[in-house]
């Protein structure tokens, strides 16, 4: 029982990630995205500080030293990436959301080869090519001339950089190791990212709190901001960062069952072709990682996981440099 517990706690997380893209889209004419923004992040900061402002406190001057790279850890994660997702919400399906941030793994791929010198696999990059080529299908509905010619909407755009800011952030904080506990690193992150949202708040032309939207606002930040991640970090103690990654594949595939049932969203033939493909690239990536982090590889420090896996990412674990060789920040 222990064990089935461990596995649906990581589970619940990305059930409650795939209902807070829908979230996203239920939000669409009731706040504005700017506004739900900084609610969302501001609800998630009042709930966390009880249980972390004492252990905060103690470590300030660690927190004072490595301040501006968590203030730009929590610009792109926390403020950047779940902006451009609720402006995205406008023009894209929830579906076509999840399926574009399942991308998310393989860019974290191709970055950290400039910022973390990683070597991936070539079943690693042939499993990105996939994944974008099923990117590139979805984007298009089916119609790559057509993608070729007219370009990428404005929406699909947005959600293309909220995964690209998201992917960013995950090789930052396995690059940087700031070595602060996990959640008053991502408290101080927090409280970054919704400082950087007031001005955009203010700005809004709509951010009244009303019986309509207070439920969505509520939801993102208490389940999706600070209840989620929690599950999920349990889950990477309980049954390690590989296992729990994978998933993280279930994100997608619970964000078009419940855009079907809550949206009355249908399902395409593009959506299951250029989703799978996603998928396919992904699984294929993590397998042919599996097969390395298997192999007696005297140069692999076996870190290259950790950082990113507990930033909620999709590990995928590389060939890298001899730790002496790590880049520094």
């Amino acid at each position: 029982m222990p064990g089935l517990l461990n596995l649906l706690l990581p589970v619940l997380a990305t059930l409650i990630w795939a209902a807070s893209t829908v979230v996203n889209r239920m939000a669409v004419g009731l706040i504005d995205p700017a506004a739900i923004s900084f609610y969302r992040w501001l609800v998630a900061a009042v709930v966390i500080t009880p249980f972390v402002l004492t252990t905060a406190w103690s470590v300030r001057r660690t927190i004072r030293t490595h301040l501006a790279k968590l203030f730009a850890l929590g610009c792109l994660g926390m403020s950047l990436y779940q902006s451009l997702a609720y402006f995205a919400a406008h023009s894209v399906t929830a579906t076509s959301m999840g399926l574009i941030l399942a991308t998310m793994p393989m860019l974290t791929v191709l970055l950290a080869i400039p910022l973390l010198h990683a070597k991936p696999t070539a079943g690693a990059l042939a499993g990105a090519l996939i994944s974008f080529l099923g990117l590139a299908w979805l984007i298009s509905t089916g119609d790559l001339e057509a993608l070729l010619l007219q370009g990428m909407g404005k929406g699909e755009l947005m959600m293309l950089m909220a995964s690209l800011s998201y992917a960013l952030y995950c090789v930052l904080v396995k690059r940087w190791q700031i070595p602060l506990p996990t959640w008053v690193s991502l408290y101080v992150q927090i409280l970054s990212g919704t400082l950087v949202l007031v001005p955009p708040f203010l700005l809004a032309p709509s951010a009244a709190l009303t019986s309509d939207n207070l439920p969505l606002v509520l939801f993102a930040g208490l389940f999706a901001s600070a209840m989620a991640p929690g599950l999920w970090m349990r889950g990477l103690v309980s049954l390690g960062a590989e296992k729990t990654a994978a998933l993280m594949n279930l994100v997608p595939l619970f964000t078009a069952m419940l855009a079907i049932m809550l949206l009355g969203e249908t399902l395409h033939l593009y959506h299951a072709v250029g989703g799978g493909l996603i998928l396919f690239g992904i699984a294929l990536g993590q397998m042919s990682q599996r097969r390395v982090a298997d192999s007696p590889l005297p140069q692999t420090t076996g870190t290259e996981t950790s950082s990113l896996s507990s930033s909620m990412a999709l590990p995928l674990r590389m060939r890298s440099r001899s730790s002496s060789d790590k880049p520094r920040p």
